[in-house]
């Protein structure tokens, strides 16, 4: 049996007297793409924050290679293997994309494994290679995630969390972005992915959670949940 990289059990988030995380549990197993789709204010979002340690959860646990990392720094929980690409990319505009991929590194502290993992990086991406040299803020959008990506994937994640990488990007992009994270986890990357597109992460997941106003409402695999009535109605615009 494939074991779980990532466990949450009945968590519980809130931005002050408000719970946005009603008590979810799910779990993400050794190098699958796994889906978290829902409508705007579901709480997908907070949940990667939460994981991540940007939001402290109010209770409940978060299993991280079989260690409750709930309520750790941030800075912690990128030194176990945990890396996100968070919504609207959020590279830093006035740094190179060298300066960008470098700061993904920062709890490195050997130079040759640096140097090896910026290497990896410019051949999974080579645009971004080419421009090492220019600041962030004049990427396109598309080349602005793959910054975003490739800063992430310089910390070394066991898992990466991927919030709305396709948010403000032309299909065409889209589709270029997508099968970028499905090589990366054909590469033994395990993947979390928030993403508003449903269609789009089902076809590229192979399991999926539904949520629903901080609560998990459906699960299954991913070509299941594609089939489902409730979720080709509610959320891939089929009538």
């Amino acid at each position: 049996m494939t074991p779980s990289v990532l466990k949450l059990e009945d968590v519980h988030t809130c931005y002050g007297p408000i719970e946005a995380i009603k008590g979810i549990s799910l779990d993400v197993k050794e190098c699958e793409i796994v889906a978290l789709i829902g409508a705007n204010g579901a709480g997908k979002s907070t949940t990667l924050m939460t994981i991540s340690g940007a939001l402290t959860p109010r209770q409940g646990r978060i299993e991280f290679l079989d260690e409750n990392i709930a309520g750790l720094p941030t800075h912690e929980i990128v030194g176990r293997g945990i890396s996100q690409v968070p919504e609207g990319r959020r590279i830093f505009p006035r740094l190179t994309v060298l300066e960008n991929l470098e700061m993904g590194a920062f709890l490195q502290p050997d130079h040759r494994e640096r140097e090896a993992d910026l290497a990896a990086v410019f051949e999974q991406f080579p645009i971004l290679k080419e421009r090492q040299s220019q600041r962030g803020g004049t990427l396109s959008g598309g080349e602005q995630q793959m910054l975003a990506i490739g800063r992430a994937l310089m910390a070394r994640p066991r898992l990466l969390l991927l919030d709305e990488p396709s948010l403000g990007l032309a299909p065409v992009v889209v589709s270029r972005i997508f099968e970028i994270i499905r090589k990366i986890n054909r590469q033994g990357k395990t993947i979390l992915l928030v993403e508003q597109n449903a269609r789009a992460a089902l076809n590229l997941a192979h399991r999926g959670y539904v949520m629903e106003t901080g609560r998990i409402v459906m699960q299954d695999e991913a070509r299941a949940l594609l089939s489902n009535p409730r979720v080709r109605e509610a959320y891939l615009g089929e009538g």
